[in-house]
């Protein structure tokens, strides 16, 4: 933008203006007065001198008053002249500052009634810092805009999840009402599976909500990452085998230490693992590897599973996202872990991401903590 639209140096000129519009009328008018008013006051008064050369501090007296009216006529007509000038000025700037400033006051309180679609439009000849200002409102308010949508998404969402069990449940009770389900251990063991999956899910939400309130506590030590990812590996191997898929443990010659809480990275590699086999089919490979990388350890888990699409990748750890949005969560997941794996790693200083060539390629999921 040119210097001359930007609002500091619009603020210096109009103060400048006002004051060269003040020193030009002054000087303007003391010269006017003093030419015309010279010839009608001065030249009575040397008469009067001449005729009575006595009389000269009468003369000189009245010389003075003369002066200081000319004077005071001259900074009369200057304040006036500045005062036109700043009134102009502030016109032309009310447009560049006041209109801006007040429909960004106006759309503030259309936003807090609710209404998160404001947005505030201002000309480019407004100036550099308005245009800046007006930028980060509507930033502002496109944030809150999407915040409130996921707030609403994740209202229905989490109804969603909790109605599934809940029909289930509705089910079997209307069942064994009606006689058409026997009273039998059979029955109350899937009812007993519906409280089980409910029980979790608003598990895994009450957890997400500490986490991400920060209400939870982090208790950072020494932790052998290597060790702790040969105990979650054995931890499922059974699952793996059961699947009949083959889990691997990338050895490494040195022992990668990090600084960290040992309880929820368990957590994390738990859930990562986890997903990794429940989503590769028989036969197939889930590698787990850990490695310096800088000033962090990162921990890789990989397979050749599933694999996930590229235009779920940006949405993968939001809150209930599935990538198959026709798929039910039989598997008994609540849909937050990933959520949950984020902010756990986030909050020990590390970072999550995930990686996929696209739907049968497989899928990488690596998160990093600080090393020791």
């Amino acid at each position: 933008m040119p210097w001359h639209k930007r609002l500091r140096w619009r603020l210096i000129g109009s103060q400048f203006l006002v004051a060269l519009v003040g020193v030009s009328i002054m000087m303007l008018a003391t010269r006017i007065i003093i030419i015309n008013s010279a010839p009608v006051v001065i030249r009575p008064l040397l008469e009067a001198l001449l005729q009575n050369p006595g009389n000269l501090r009468q003369t000189e007296a009245d010389l003075i008053i003369a002066f200081r009216n000319a004077v005071l006529f001259s900074v009369l007509f200057a304040a006036l002249g500045a005062v036109a000038a700043g009134v102009l000025s502030s016109f032309l700037l009310w447009g560049t500052i006041i209109n801006p400033l007040r429909q960004v006051a106006n759309s503030s309180q259309r936003i807090a009634d609710g209404r998160f679609g404001e947005r505030v439009t201002v000309p480019e000849s407004s100036g550099e810092a308005m245009a800046q200002l007006v930028t980060s409102f509507n930033q502002m308010t496109a944030t809150l805009e999407q915040v409130e949508q996921q707030r609403v998404a994740l209202l229905g969402n989490i109804a969603h999840e909790l109605r599934t069990p809940l029909t289930g449940l509705k089910g079997y009770l209307e069942g064994l009402l009606d006689g058409l389900f026997p009273a039998n251990e059979e029955t109350f063991a899937w009812m007993t599976q519906e409280v089980d999956r409910l029980g979790r899910l608003v598990d895994d939400i009450q957890h997400l909500s500490r986490i991400e309130s920060g209400q939870f506590k982090l208790d950072f030590q020494k932790v052998n990452v290597g060790q702790l990812v040969q105990r979650v590996v054995a931890q499922l191997a059974f699952q793996a085998q059961r699947k009949q898929v083959d889990l691997q443990v990338a050895s490494s010659n040195r022992s990668v230490l990090a600084l960290a809480d040992a309880d929820r990275t368990a957590q994390i590699l738990i859930n990562l693992v986890g997903n990794a086999i429940r989503y590769t089919p028989e036969g197939g490979h889930v590698w787990v590897s850990v490695q310096e990388n800088g000033r962090f350890a990162e921990i890789s888990i990989r397979d050749d599973g599933i694999g996930i699409p590229a235009e779920s990748l940006p949405y993968l750890f939001e809150r209930f996202y599935r990538v198959d949005q026709s798929r039910s969560r039989t598997s008994g997941g609540s849909g937050i872990g990933l959520t949950i794996s984020r902010h756990l790693v986030w909050a020990m200083g590390g970072e999550l991401t995930a990686v996929s060539d696209g739907l049968g390629q497989g899928s990488c999921f690596a998160f990093t903590l600080p090393l020791a």
